[in-house]
């Protein structure tokens, strides 16, 4: 079985993360170094809170398509990353969980002619299915949708990306270790 961790905003680990999350100095060399292609279309963090999560996605050269809006993968990765902060916040302070993408789905409402704001609102419901992963060492998913809306308010796309989440067996004997 698992153990009984409880995410605790308040925790240090929890604070440094978030404060890690919204530093655009060490999230840009973040991205430069682990997703760089979300790095040169541009992407930046806006805000990471326990509860939601929102990345920005410039409308300019490196973003669009010939078509004069922003590239589908360029608004998928951007989406992706929305959800991502938030379970790197909902996982601080937890045991090592293996954690993957197991589905992604999108929707184009819109044409995407400027910057898109993307954002992800279930903070909770990740803490929640890393918490039931962590108790019950069983795997746990959670699908977590993130909407990219234009500076007018005006919806452009949704994007639903399902997380799976695992405890981590203790006895690992291939691949590289990975802090978190």
């Amino acid at each position: 079985m698992g153990s009984d961790f409880s995410f605790d905003e308040s925790a240090s680990s929890v604070q440094r993360v978030l404060r890690d999350l919204n530093s655009r100095v060490k999230m840009g060399a973040y991205l430069w170094k682990e997703l760089p292609m979300a790095a040169f279309a541009g992407v930046r963090i806006g805000k990471v809170t326990p509860d939601f999560g929102e990345v920005i996605l410039p409308f300019g050269w490196r973003s669009k398509n010939p078509f004069r809006s922003i590239y589908f993968a360029a608004q998928c990765a951007a989406a992706e990353l929305s959800t991502g902060v938030l379970v790197l916040v909902a996982k601080a302070g937890a045991p090592p969980l293996s954690m993957l993408v197991t589905d992604f789905r999108a929707q184009f409402l819109k044409k995407a002619a400027g910057t898109l704001t993307f954002r992800c609102d279930q903070g909770p419901e990740i803490i929640e299915a890393v918490e039931e992963a962590v108790r019950t060492g069983l795997g746990v998913t959670v699908d977590a949708r993130a909407r990219g809306i234009l500076p007018d308010g005006e919806v452009a796309s949704e994007m639903t990306v399902t997380w799976s989440f695992k405890l981590r067996s203790k006895v690992s004997g291939h691949g590289p270790k990975v802090n978190g």
